[in-house]
């Protein structure tokens, strides 16, 4: 075989589609043979990760580097389990969320597949073949997958708390699950066993949480009793807005409690830190504003970022439900600092 040796062109959808990844029968599809396969594999240009799949990307999974890491790593996750299982695997539970593009997922999510023929199967590398009633589906590209509602109803009682009301927040903000087909999707949840953990989280479900960290804490802050009073809050100070924030608390005293959480979203790469400088400036130059900023992974010690956030709110004694303005700017007073350049 030669050097020169490259994937079909043919092969590029696909490939993208599947995160790098190519069964036996697409590539004798594509016409690249199984001499030419074992070729590729001996000079560590491939790697079969299990029988009758490959990857085209040598690198480990755990040791790519790129930007879109963790949705990559879903993906490539979520194709193993099905090409592992053959063409008629069907993608279900968190397989199904990864490819309808639901966020919150942890990073090593339940794999799982179903049979179009609902016939028994044994497990496959850790993917088992899971025999649901019968439930909708739809095609991505030439796979068919549980219907979104249906695949979320499959997974959630599978996942940790945390993650659970992030998939639902994400649904509820990205996908269209409006406040009725959130209620379909309760009812669907209720039918299945083990679902009785999940039901508080349908009446915390909020479409304003932009991350699974924001949706961790504001879980936290709910199992400490201490709910944010609003949630993405703009605070204008001269007729323009200084920021957006991500939880406030209205302090008895009229100040506010901010509490940001850094490393995620907006605030993820050093551009957005740098920007983010002057704003905090500008919002504590008021004189109005209590700041907390917390990295997500402060959400895994005991009693989580809420019991953190409990300490300051008793220490000025803040009471739950007396906020009656969520939604609305606030305005600070002025004059407000303007940040100057060099």
């Amino acid at each position: 075989m030669p050097k020169t040796f490259v994937i079909p062109r043919a092969a590029e959808p696909l490939l993208r589609r599947q995160a790098g990844l190519l069964s036996t029968v697409q590539c004798e599809e594509l016409g690249i043979g199984r001499e030419v396969r074992r070729r590729l594999v001996g000079q560590l240009r491939w790697t079969s990760p299990a029988r009758a799949v490959y990857d085209t990307d040598p690198v480990p999974l755990g040791s790519r580097i790129r930007d879109d890491w963790f949705d990559h790593a879903a993906s490539w996750r979520t194709w193993f389990a099905l090409l592992v299982h053959g063409p008629d695997a069907v993608a279900t539970g968190c397989c199904a969320l990864v490819l309808h593009g639901v966020h919150g997922l942890p990073r090593d999510f339940p794999l799982e597949v179903a049979r179009e023929d609902r016939s028994a199967r044994r497990t496959r590398h850790g993917v088992p073949v899971v025999d649901y009633a019968a439930f909708p589906t739809v095609r991505v590209g030439d796979r068919a997958v549980a219907r979104i509602d249906h695949a979320a109803a499959q997974a959630l009682r599978r996942l940790p708390r945390q993650n659970a009301l992030a998939v639902l927040d994400d649904l509820a903000r990205r996908h269209g699950f409006t406040p009725t087909r959130l209620a379909a999707l309760h009812d669907l949840v209720r039918r299945r066993h083990g679902s009785a953990p999940l039901h508080e989280l349908f009446g915390l479900v909020d479409p304003r949480s932009e991350s699974f960290a924001e949706s961790a804490a504001r879980l936290s802050f709910h199992d400490n009793d201490v709910p944010p009073d609003d949630l993405q809050v703009r605070f204008v100070a001269e007729g323009k807005v200084v920021a957006r924030v991500d939880f406030v608390w209205r302090l008895p005293d009229g100040r506010w409690l901010v509490v940001e959480i850094d490393g995620v979203g907006p605030h993820s790469t050093e551009q957005a830190l740098v920007r983010d400088a002057p704003r905090q400036n500008e919002l504590l130059a008021a004189g109005r504003i209590i700041m907390l900023r917390f990295r997500p992974a402060e959400n895994d010690r005991p009693g989580g970022i809420g019991a953190q956030v409990t300490k300051v709110l008793t220490r000025h004694r803040w009471q739950p439900g007396r906020y009656t303005q969520q939604g609305a700017p606030v305005t600070l007073p002025t004059p407000a600092l303007t940040p100057t350049g060099n």
